[in-house]
């Protein structure tokens, strides 16, 4: 069934989908939901851990087994049975239920061990950092051609706003505002500082299938508008309004469906530079026909003439010139990345990431989204590791290179809590070797349904050819699952490399490895339980995670950085 490209980003993609945020309040009325799952109780239970006897000379002893094995299904279950419960409030950045998960994962830190790395800090497990809270206020219209449309029933947006006074805006229509090899929107275009009306969707043939995708499959470009968004941003634009055309959308109907998500508060940056953050907004086409100064038939012809050229063409529309208002309401709040370090040997001035993102979405319609897969399977994953670690450390096996388990905030907002770590690092950039990222491994996506023994395994090859044959010896070694690498396909359409939080170290040229399986009926809905949660191939994927992290920190080099893929 067809679905607006708008509309699939906001009900299904997105890992990193800035789902605007609302606030919850102290008490939340919330409604019943859960079914006891009849197979919980049958879950398998971990392997028992084999000692070592005390006599095996110790270069015989397979180390990175044995305490890999101190991570199982009953512990993690344990802390994901807590921070993925009701009281939690689904995590949401910046609110009461984001605060209680900050609090247990520092006290887990400093419980088993760890260190806390953060001076300055009321807590050192604790990096504080303040952003802003913005709502759309009420007011939002455009006058376009003598004619005024209402916010929330002709337009909506989302993200910042440059227009929180009455604004003239002079348009420039670039078409589907996509540009890659043999094809441009902005081919002789200077957008800097300008509004620019973008079609939504991508070119068809006569027959409807994509000319940019594979095998007829959708590009990036179709899939969902961020990544048009995010061009038009490189390319300076001030804000874009998109607006759909397709014959098969119906934009009261998919308003209804987006109009909650669209209300609740967005976040950003409280000293974020002007302009690094760009606004969308999104247009019925009776207001996209008056933009354009046409109408229905000429718009159908001028996407019939771009289909069959297969390339831009030359558009016959004059953009009207319209004024616009949006405005906001703002607040500042805190926020708090949770870190936990772990001092290494003989090189342990080189620093090993171990990251997940502890936030959700919240409270959305009065019900809990607890969000157990995304990202609570991650989150508790980085404290089976660390005790993990911990305990090899008390036994006189601690890794050669310091390790940081780092359990970010705000992913669901933008990849936001990893983004100010990245920008305002406890440890030297220049000195983390690489960062192993857990977003969601607790569950089996539809492609693999009756094959849950798999992994999806994101940007090991962007810029290291070693950190991916680490991965793939750990796993040859120890968890012999199959690892699935479609994703790293710089044309995947999904554009997950993206979208969660190892993105943000790889800006850096830092090494990176993202481990996932992949979304869910119940991704960023409120069925993501813990009773859904398969534990015992959830061990086995934080397992490798944990291998891989040993081979990485334990190895006598540095991991080398020497590629640097799409």
């Amino acid at each position: 069934m067809h679905k607006s490209p708008l509309l699939t980003w906001l009900l299904v993609a997105g890992l990193s989908v800035s789902a605007v945020a609302q606030q919850a309040p102290e008490k939340v009325k919330i409604k019943s939901k859960r079914k006891k799952d009849k197979t919980e109780a049958a879950a398998t239970p971990a392997p028992t851990t084999e000692s070592t006897p005390a006599t095996q000379p110790a270069a015989q002893i397979d180390l990175a087994g044995q305490y890999g094995q101190t991570i199982t299904q009953e512990d993690l279950r344990k802390h994901l049975t807590i921070l993925a419960s009701d009281a939690y409030e689904g995590r949401e950045t910046g609110e009461k239920g984001q605060k209680m998960a900050a609090d247990y994962l520092s006290k887990q830190f400093k419980d088993l061990g760890l260190t806390g790395p953060v001076q300055g800090s009321d807590n050192p497990y604790l990096q504080h950092f303040t952003m802003e809270r913005s709502t759309w206020a009420e007011g939002g219209t455009m006058k376009v051609g003598g004619q005024t449309f209402n916010w929330l029933v002709d337009f909506y947006g989302l993200g910042v706003t440059p227009f929180q006074q009455e604004t003239t805006v002079q348009p420039v229509f670039v078409g589907y505002g996509i540009e890659q090899d043999g094809y441009s929107d902005y081919a002789g275009k200077d957008v800097q500082g300008k509004d620019l009306v973008i079609l939504l969707d991508e070119p068809k043939s006569a027959d409807g299938k994509p000319l940019l995708g594979k095998d007829g499959a959708n590009s990036k470009w179709g899939n969902d508008y961020r990544a048009k968004a995010a061009l038009a941003a490189e390319k300076g634009a001030r804000s874009v309004f998109f607006v759909d055309f397709n014959p098969n959308s119906n934009f009261s109907k998919s308003l209804g469906r987006v109009s909650q998500y669209v209300s609740r508060p967005s976040i950003s940056f409280k000293d974020a530079k002007p302009g690094t953050r760009r606004s969308s907004f999104f247009v019925s086409p009776a207001v996209g026909y008056k933009l354009l100064g046409t109408n229905e038939a000429a718009v159908t012809k001028y996407i019939a003439s771009v289909g069959q050229a297969g390339k831009p063409v030359a558009s016959p529309f004059k953009p009207a010139k319209f004024s616009v208002k949006a405005p906001k309401k703002v607040e500042d709040f805190t926020t708090e990345n949770v870190m936990g370090y772990l001092e290494g040997t003989d090189k342990k001035d080189e620093v090993v990431v171990l990251s997940a993102h502890y936030d959700h979405i919240g409270v959305i319609g009065g019900e809990v989204h607890n969000g157990a897969d995304d990202d609570g399977s991650g989150t508790v994953t980085l404290l089976e590791m660390a005790q993990g670690f911990l305990k090899a450390k008390a036994e006189g096996h601690g890794p050669r290179r310091s390790l940081l388990f780092l359990a970010v905030t705000g992913e669901e907002k933008g990849l936001l809590g990893s983004e100010y770590y990245t920008d305002h690092p406890i440890f030297p950039l220049t000195a983390t070797v690489a960062d192993l990222n857990t977003d969601m491994i607790g569950r089996t996506d539809k492609d693999h349904e009756g094959k849950s023994e798999y992994v999806y395994v994101i940007g090991s090859d962007k810029l290291s050819t070693e950190l991916h044959e680490i991965v793939l010896n750990a796993n040859a070694q120890y968890t012999k699952i199959d690892l699935d690498f479609r994703f790293n396909d710089p044309e995947d359409p999904n554009r997950f490399y993206y979208r969660s939080d190892h993105y943000n170290f790889a800006k850096h040229k830092i090494p990176v490895a993202f481990f996932f399986n992949g979304v869910h009926d119940d991704y960023h809905g409120a069925g993501d339980e813990v009773e859904k949660i398969e534990f015992p191939q959830m061990e086995k994927r934080a397992r490798l995670v944990f291998h891989s992290a040993w081979e990485v920190a334990n190895r006598d080099s540095r991991i080398v950085v020497d590629s640097n893929k799409k």
